[in-house]
């Protein structure tokens, strides 16, 4: 027997029970649909979570504070000896000041992070509005969500508007001086208010009022410590290292891709939930269409000793069993595929209909691997596959002579 006459004998049943075969395809692809909406869902958590709090700049920078126990603090000879650490491609460091912000005579108490032009990136934060401070406008500064709202702006409106500071070097600054004309520092200066407007150029969108402001617009500054320091590194595999040498000169040492792992096996273990419960379906499913294979057997037993009488072997009889299990299994998946992703869509729109009703962003929920796409539909396979091996088994040592007396 030829395999396309095989083939047109494991396809008959979708016209000589298109009703029956329909309905067992469809029970396998809600169960395969299934497992495409929740692992999606699982995938899209993962993925919108990550894109908000990592850039691939940050996931190879690492965040070095002062240890107060061994009495460490990030001064420019230790930034120095971190900057000539083997691994190290670019140091960032900032410093934090107490200041006063004024805009359209509004004035308000602010916490000011002075950085530079490469802070922001290696710290993964993005900007939902301007852009980022940058050496061509060393008086832009970018400001967070609360701090527009405080001056009764938006994100969009607030960009472009000036707005000035009078900085307090006392108290938590004092490891901030102020320089005299002569170079030397002023030890009885405890107020310092540059001169001219800072202009916002950027907005970030945190639940924190901070302001972050380019360090070359201070430059009469002289800064004794700093409070913290941006170290990126090479590639990923440098990291580990650079942290062990960085650790070893007494400062404190934390990576964000520590956090990213962590929140990674997180969401393993609840896409491995979620798909527990697709499988739960497709398990029904496929009982399913082990009934239909078995119906089919008892229905197609005189058939079979039809075929063995005229010299049809057992392992003919027994592919086209599995070989129509399998068809209707791959059906399943494909159909499955897109029935979850109709189901996605219509969740996710759901979902930020109600979000932008309430002043919220969008977000998709829902992301799928192409790999995960085309496992998913082998699997269908495979499962339509193992439904047919006992009706076949079954088919392929019926008795000729008994297959030909069954009613």
């Amino acid at each position: 027997m030829k395999f396309r006459d095989l083939f047109l004998l494991s396809t008959r049943m979708f016209k000589a029970r298109a009703s029956r075969t329909f309905l067992t395809i469809l029970g396998m692809s809600v169960g395969i649909g299934a497992i495409l909406f929740l692992v999606s869902l699982g995938y899209g958590l993962q993925k919108t979570l990550l894109e908000k709090i990592t850039t691939s700049d940050s996931l190879l920078t690492l965040d070095v504070t002062s240890n107060r126990t061994k009495k460490v603090e990030l001064n420019k000879d230790f930034i120095d000896q971190i900057k000539s650490i083997s691994g190290v491609a670019k140091v960032s460091p900032a410093y934090q000041l107490e200041a006063q912000g004024k805009m359209d005579n509004l004035r308000t108490d602010l916490n000011v992070t002075v950085v530079d032009s490469d802070y922001l990136k290696l710290a993964g934060i993005k900007l939902v509005a301007g852009q980022p401070i940058s050496g061509k406008n060393i008086k832009g500064i970018v400001i967070s969500t609360p701090i527009a709202k405080i001056f009764g702006k938006d994100a969009q409106n607030v960009i472009g508007q000036e707005m000035s500071f009078s900085f307090s070097l006392g108290g938590e600054n004092r490891a901030i001086q102020l320089k005299n004309n002569n170079g030397d520092i002023s030890k009885n200066q405890l107020h310092y208010n540059p001169v001219g407007e800072f202009k916002i150029v950027g907005v970030i969108d945190s639940d924190e009022s901070v302001v972050y402001l380019n360090t070359q617009a201070l430059k009469e500054l002289k800064i004794l410590r700093f409070s913290q320091l941006k170290v990126k590194c090479q590639n990923s595999k440098m990291i580990p290292a650079v942290q062990i040498k960085i650790t070893q000169l007494g400062f404190l040492v934390s990576s964000l891709s520590d956090t990213v792992d962590q929140a990674n096996k997180v969401f393993r273990v609840v896409k491995i939930v979620l798909m527990l419960f697709g499988i739960i379906a497709l398990i029904v499913s496929a009982i399913g269409m082990f009934n239909t294979m078995t119906i089919t057997l008892l229905e197609r037993t005189e058939e079979i000793g039809i075929m063995k009488s005229i010299g049809a072997s057992d392992a003919m009889i027994s592919l086209m069993f599995v070989m129509e299990s399998t068809i209707m299994g791959l059906l399943g998946g494909i159909v499955g595929i897109i029935i979850g992703w109709l189901e996605g869509e219509i969740f996710n729109f759901a979902v930020n209909l109600v979000a932008t009703h309430f002043g919220g962003e969008k977000v998709n929920l829902f992301y799928s691997p192409l790999w995960f796409v085309l496992s998913i539909i082998i699997f269908s396979a495979v499962v339509g596959f193992l439904t047919g091996v006992i009706p076949a088994r079954r088919a392929s040592r019926i008795d000729p002579l008994e297959a030909l007396r069954y009613k």
